[in-house]
């Protein structure tokens, strides 16, 4: 499966020129789920990879940075006669905050359905799952994590033929995990290989659930609102420094760093900086940049840029 994030808004909580507020498209094969949904971000999409036919969308907290591009989005899916369900997932308060849009949003011609996740509650989807987890934030918020299912060892098939295993179906047994004429799936079957594992903070403080999930993760998107010289700021607006995250990166050992969030007070490069003091495997995603998870086997998650 193809696993990839594609970041079409990275700004804090005001858009630039050249940063659009916070939204990222995570391609997983044939899926597409979009975590949070800023104001502009169709049109973000519509100038870069195209406003796709979303399968899920999970918001991470109710601050309008967050949802207010999603009015006019889900209005565009029905301009185009959209047929298919559209899932929305968030915290606590997400069916409240559409009974107020009743009036804006209208009727869908096509299946919306509003789902209210708990604590650490999965979204199971083929092959994988996106886990809720709360965050420290000022209000209810939740990050997420996307954990890819467990894949079978590599099949060894010169150790097969060796034991006098003929090719053809045999293969598929013990790949199965079945015993094919005394030999067993442990002798030519290697050790089960782990999922990928990405994690999206949204905007949080440095917490302790972002460090378990983000446990060894190929690639963990955090926030970075401030610097080290606001990091009182930082806390009181429940947001983190780019040393902070890049801390957390490096105690739950992740592959790469993504800082996004960034405020108009700083420069991408002082937020890279400041990170990789603490975390050198830190990078400032611009918006319409890509970064790709291969297989662990294939390689290390690398940022595209675009």
């Amino acid at each position: 499966m193809d696993l990839s994030l594609f970041f079409a808004g990275t700004a804090g909580s005001a858009p630039t020129a050249h940063r659009g507020l916070p939204a990222v498209l995570v391609r997983a094969g044939g899926d597409r789920l979009l975590f949070d949904c800023g104001e502009g971000t169709q049109q973000q999409l519509l100038r870069s990879v195209g406003l796709p036919e979303l399968d899920a969308v999970f918001l991470t907290h109710y601050h309008l940075d967050h949802w207010l591009g999603l009015v006019g989005m889900l209005k565009t899916f029905d301009l185009r006669a959209r047929e298919r369900d559209l899932h929305v997932f968030g915290p606590p308060g997400l069916t409240g905050l559409f009974a107020g849009l009743r009036s804006v949003v209208g009727r869908t011609g096509f299946p919306l359905h509003l789902e209210e996740l708990e604590p650490h509650e999965e979204v199971a989807f083929g092959g994988y799952a996106v886990a809720a987890f709360p965050v420290d934030h000022r209000v209810s918020a939740y990050g997420y994590a996307f954990l890819e299912d467990d894949r079978p060892g590599r099949f060894d098939a010169d150790a097969a033929r060796a034991l006098g295993v003929p090719e053809g179906p045999a293969f598929g047994a013990l790949q199965r995990g079945e015993t094919v004429g005394g030999v067993t799936p442990e002798q030519v079957v290697g050790p089960t290989r782990h999922g990928r594992r990405v994690i999206i903070s949204g905007d949080t403080r440095p917490c302790q659930q972002t460090e378990v999930y983000a446990h060894e993760a190929e690639v963990l998107v955090h926030e970075a609102t401030f610097l080290e010289d606001e990091r009182a700021r930082a806390r009181a607006t429940g947001h983190s420094t780019a040393a902070q995250a890049a801390a957390l990166a490096r105690d739950a050992g992740v592959g790469l760093l993504a800082l996004t969030h960034l405020s108009t007070r700083y420069f991408p490069r002082e937020v890279r900086e400041e990170a990789r003091a603490t975390f050198p495997g830190a990078v400032v995603p611009r918006d319409f940049d890509t970064i790709e998870v291969p297989f662990p086997e294939r390689g290390e998650p690398a940022l595209v840029q675009a």
